[in-house]
Parts: C-alpha cells; sequence; structure tokens
C-alpha cells in the first residue's frame, strides 16, 4: 500500500451517486486526505451532492469555491458550471472556460491541475460515467508519479467512462466500489 499520500480526485458522471454514496462514507473521520471530486452536474441547477453526502460522510463535505485552501479530511465538489482546478499553493481555482470532453466540470481540467500540484502523493479514481472524460487526467496522474484506480466497467451504471480510463491508463487496477472504497480508507 502507498502511503505518504496528501489528496485524492474523484471524477464521476452517469450513475454517480450511487458510486459516491459507496465510497465517501467509508472515509474515517480522521482521515487526512483531501479529497476533490468532480461529478457532471447540467448547468443552472443546484448541486445538492454536497448536503446529500454531508448526512452520509464522517468527513465535512464543501463546494468547492475560488481560492479556498485544500485542508485535509474535507470533500471539495466542483460547482456546477465551473472547472475545478488545483493551484501549485494548494489553493482552489474556479474557472468558466470552454467545456472540456462536453463537460464543465471536467474531471480531465481537474486531474490534470492536481497531478501537477501534488505529483506522486495523489490517487486519482475514475468511476462510472458515459463518455471518456478522465482518461487523459489519469493518464496525467501516472505520469506524475501517482496511483490510479478505475471502477470495473461491469459494475459501473456507465461503463465507458471506466472503459476509457483504462484503455488510457491499462496497469490500473480495475476495482469494485467497495474495494475503491477500502483502497483509499487505507491509503492514509
Amino acid at each position: 500500500m502507498s502511503n505518504g499520500k496528501q489528496a485524492v480526485v474523484i471524477g464521476a458522471s452517469a450513475g454517480a451517486l450511487e458510486a459516491l454514496f459507496a465510497i465517501l462514507p467509508m472515509l474515517p473521520a480522521s482521515y487526512p486526505l483531501a479529497v476533490l471530486v468532480v461529478v457532471h452536474v447540467p448547468a443552472g441547477k443546484p448541486s445538492l451532492l454536497p448536503s446529500l453526502l454531508q448526512a452520509k460522510c464522517k468527513l465535512t463535505v464543501v463546494e468547492a469555491e475560488d481560492k479556498m485552501p485544500i485542508r485535509p479530511g474535507t470533500i471539495y465538489f466542483a460547482p456546477p458550471d465551473y472547472h475545478l482546478l488545483v493551484e501549485t499553493d494548494l489553493r482552489i481555482a474556479l474557472s468558466g472556460e470552454e467545456e472540456v470532453q462536453f463537460s464543465r466540470p471536467s474531471i480531465d481540467v481537474l486531474f490534470e491541475t492536481a497531478a501537477d500540484a501534488y505529483g506522486q502523493t495523489l490517487i486519482g479514481v475514475v468511476l462510472t460515467g458515459a463518455n471518456s472524460d478522465g482518461a487523459l487526467g489519469l493518464k496525467a496522474i501516472v505520469a506524475a508519479g501517482g496511483d490510479a484506480l478505475v471502477q470495473q466497467p461491469q459494475t459501473a451504471y456507465a461503463s465507458a467512462m471506466p472503459q476509457a480510463a483504462h484503455k488510457s491508463c491499462p496497469h490500473a487496477p480495475l476495482l469494485t466500489l467497495a474495494d475503491i472504497g477500502t483502497y483509499l480508507a487505507e491509503a492514509a
């Protein structure tokens, strides 16, 4: 098991709520890593994810705000219609720039900026989804020396995103949601 980790980045789309409800409540109250999450939420709709997950999680769950310092033991969700970036001083940046892979927020944008900021102390996780967002970002995490995990496509609500991630990172383990939760909990 790798240690010395500082942060986890998670990307999900179709079927995200069920997947996140399976994983995030497994993290203990003393969890020392920051967790940043991008879920494809349609623009113009408030995200209910932080409040829904706060009720189930032992960690603090918040919607990310621009220039917010990234703290251990906190789960940050990208707000609808904004890219979530990690700055090298470990602060959050929000961007309204063009969609990437037809998405804003984009999983690739979060993963690539987090890989630059955290390097080998990062764990990237691609979950269920119906496009290929996250595949290039996961490759960037591996290139920076971080760990990559992919949900088993056959257990995903939508298998396209895990399949694309595994194609770009063939050495990443394919895990069930329960195994991903266990891995993350033990990574600390």
